[in-house]
């Protein structure tokens, strides 16, 4: 399970960071951003933890709490829209391996040519096909990778603070002129920083193969410090090789580009190879995850029985086939992007923000509902109702935070998934013999198609851009 969870989170963000911060802020900004995402991310993590225990019945994390925090309509838009934020996801890793592999080959552009888009399809139904052959196969595979991918990730680090430069880090720790204030340096990545942080639920989300829940809690957290460490060293030492300027007109991935200015031209060569080990692995990692979240949801009733087909080797063959064509939508989508990586990533990130808000306010509720039934007399401290609130309060404000941060374009882009999707849901009602919704899920349904034809709006009148 860590090595799922280490696996889901290290892949094309952490060779997309200096490029990614550079554009934003500066050495100052990029440290209180890392400490707030560091903070807010710890506390989603501890949130899954203590969930894992309270409630071992809740079987695939992030859409059993929505579901049994705000009901079954609520529960399925978290589903809805984990499994699209991974499916979006993993279009970023076939944009960023084509993007490295255009250096060389300049037909494949920034990985948002036509030649790049029929190469990634071919990855694209490759990872299809190995996944199908079973999912304890494809999880042995991740594990592998997992280990070969942090290697060139550490050596970078080495490498960059034997190259480090003092005098290039002290001007660029304001930030470049280009930069705007420190609360707009550090909301701007923000983003970023929910998405190298993706598959921190990763544990959650497979906890019924556990063999004990407390292993899943455990794999969460020691996953996150592990990867927060190698995160927050990336991005820093970049600051001390090249000036923030420079770094930010990389072209992706910009560690390569870092780490080319600091030891010639084999620096390159070396990260492009350990990009593409980190990507294929971190893209198989969350096939899995997407395609169990629909797996499960089906099993329980919440999404169309046809999604419950299962082929030899526990694989969810309907929802790895779904899952496959909304990545193959999507890449298509991105060629037409003004800038293919930066939207699928941030897309990916905006989809994962409401499952995250709505998995942090479930712990809310079962916080209080735990202190309102104990005992009488005098709770012992770590079970007083403040001090059990702090992490799931903690929580719910980071989310809200990034909600804020995120801005509206994205959220609305994320209601064109959400409305059309309702279609499944209404399918596995009429299947069970049941009313479609009840009338508080009627109304969150209007605002859902509201906010879809608002996004619609806000596309055609230039509002919001790809």
């Amino acid at each position: 399970m860590v090595g799922m969870v280490v696996g889901s989170m290290v892949g094309a963000g952490v060779f997309s960071l200096p490029g990614r911060f550079a554009q934003e802020t500066g050495v100052g900004g990029a440290l209180i951003a890392w400490a707030v995402a560091g903070t807010g991310m710890l506390m989603l993590a501890l949130v899954f933890q203590r969930l894992a225990v309270r409630r071992p019945d809740l079987d695939s994390g992030v859409y059993a709490y929505a579901k049994a925090g705000f009901g079954q309509y609520t529960g399925f838009l978290s589903a809805i829209g984990f499994w699209a934020s991974a499916c979006v996801g993993n279009v970023t890793y076939w944009v960023l391996i084509m993007s490295t592999m255009g250096a060389l080959w300049p037909a494949l552009g920034a990985g948002d040519t036509l030649l790049a888009a029929v190469l990634s399809t071919a990855g694209l139904w490759a990872f299809y096909f190995l996944v199908r052959r079973g999912v304890r196969e494809a999880a042995l595979l991740n594990r592998i990778v997992t280990a070969a991918k942090v290697v060139p990730i550490l050596v970078f680090v080495v490498l960059a603070l034997f190259f480090f430069d003092p005098g290039v880090f002290a001007d660029n720790l304001g930030g470049a002129a280009y930069a705007g204030s420190l609360f707009d340096q550090v909301a701007g990545t923000m983003l970023i920083t929910v998405f190298v942080f993706l598959g921190i639920e990763a544990a959650s989300v497979y906890s019924r193969h556990a063999r004990r829940r407390e292993d899943v809690g455990r794999a969460t957290v020691l996953g996150f410090l592990g990867v927060f460490a190698v995160f927050a060293s990336v991005t820093i030492v970049s600051y001390g090789i090249m000036p923030m300027g420079e770094i930010a007109e990389l072209r992706q991935p910009s560690m390569a580009g870092v780490l080319e200015h600091a030891v010639g031209p084999w620096g390159t060569a070396f990260v492009s190879a350990g990009l593409i080990v980190s990507v294929l692995g971190a893209y198989l990692a969350w096939t899995l995850m997407a395609a169990e979240v629909l797996h499960v949801a089906a099993r329980n009733d919440d999404m169309p029985r046809f999604l419950k087909r299962t082929a030899p080797g526990d694989v969810p063959t309907s929802a790895l086939l779904m899952s496959t064509l909304l990545s193959q939508a999507v890449l298509v989508i991105t060629m037409f992007s003004e800038n293919a990586f930066n939207f699928a990533l941030d897309l990916t990130s905006a989809l994962s923000l409401i499952p995250f808000l709505l998995a942090a306010g479930f712990a809310v509720r079962s916080a209080l509902a735990a202190t309102t039934t104990q005992a009488p007399g005098p709770a012992p401290f770590g079970q007083r109702r403040a001090v059990q609130l702090v992490v799931p309060v903690a929580a719910t404000l980071y989310s809200l935070f990034l909600l804020y941060a995120a801005g509206p374009g994205f959220l609305l882009l994320s209601f064109l998934l959400y409305a059309p999707a309702t279609a499944l849901y209404v399918l596995a009602r009429r299947e069970q013999g049941r009313r479609a919704f009840t009338r508080p899920e009627l109304v969150l349904c209007v605002l859902v198609v509201l906010g879809a034809a608002a996004a619609v709006l806000a596309l055609a009148t230039g509002s919001i851009a790809l």
